[in-house]
C-alpha cells in the first residue's frame, strides 16, 4: 500500500476509535441521560463522575487512556518507525485527540482529551507517559482539582520527551497537545480565577 495512503488511513482509523463517546456510552446505558445536559456538558470521566461516581470515573479514564493508546500502538506496529520518523504514530495521536473532543457521533462535541492524552503517551513512550500519570494524580490528589492536574501534567510533556531524547515529531506533539489542552480548559481557567472551579471530593 502506497506510504501515503497509509498515513491518511491511520489518522482515518485513529479519529474513529477516539470518537467512540465512551463517557456517553456509559451513562446513556445505565441512567438513560445524555451526559452533555449534565455538569460541565463533557463526556470525559470527571464528568461521568458527577453522574454515576469514583467506581465510575476510573472505569471511563481507563477506556478513554486505552482508548487513545490503541491507534498509535497499531500505527507502531504496521507502519514502519524507521520511514515515517515518528510522523505515523504522531498522526494516529493527533487524530484520536481530536476524534475524542469533537466526535463525529455526538455532533463534534466530546471531552477534554486529557486521559486519551496521556494514552497517546504512554504508547508513544512507555516511562514519559507513568511520570505524566503520576503527576497528574499527584497534583490532582494534592490541589482537588482535575483542570489544574491536567493542565500541568500536560504542559510538562515535551520536556520530558526531550530529556529521554524521543523522536523530534514526539516533542513537538505533545507541545501542539499541551497547548491545545490548554485551549479544551479554558473554561475551567476562567473557573479556578474566578475561585468557583468544581473541586474533586
Amino acid at each position: 500500500m502506497n506510504f501515503y495512503l497509509q498515513l491518511i488511513l491511520t489518522g482515518i482509523v485513529a479519529y474513529l476509535i477516539g470518537a467512540i463517546p465512551t463517557g456517553y456510552i456509559i451513562v446513556k446505558s445505565i441512567t438513560g441521560d445524555d451526559i452533555r445536559t449534565i455538569g460541565s456538558g463533557s463526556t470525559g470521566a470527571t464528568n461521568v463522575k458527577r453522574v454515576l461516581g469514583k467506581k465510575w470515573f476510573f472505569i471511563t479514564l481507563l477506556l478513554d487512556a486505552f482508548k487513545g493508546a490503541l491507534p498509535v500502538i497499531l500505527a507502531k506496529l504496521f507502519i514502519s518507525a524507521g520511514a515515517t520518523f515518528g510522523l505515523a504514530p504522531v498522526i494516529a495521536s493527533v487524530a484520536v485527540i481530536f476524534g475524542h473532543s469533537k466526535s463525529c457521533f455526538l455532533g463534534f462535541k466530546g471531552g477534554k482529551s486529557v486521559a486519551s492524552g496521556v494514552g497517546t503517551i504512554l504508547a508513544l513512550n512507555w516511562l514519559v507517559g507513568a511520570i505524566i500519570a503520576v503527576i497528574w494524580g499527584t497534583i490532582t490528589y494534592t490541589t482537588k482539582y482535575v483542570s489544574v492536574g491536567s493542565i500541568i501534567a500536560l504542559l510538562i510533556s515535551p520536556i520530558l520527551m526531550y530529556i529521554f531524547k524521543a523522536p523530534i515529531a514526539y516533542i513537538c506533539y505533545c507541545a501542539l497537545g499541551a497547548i491545545y489542552i490548554v485551549y479544551l480548559h479554558r473554561e475551567n481557567i476562567k473557573r479556578l480565577i474566578a475561585g468557583n472551579e468544581n473541586k474533586v471530593r
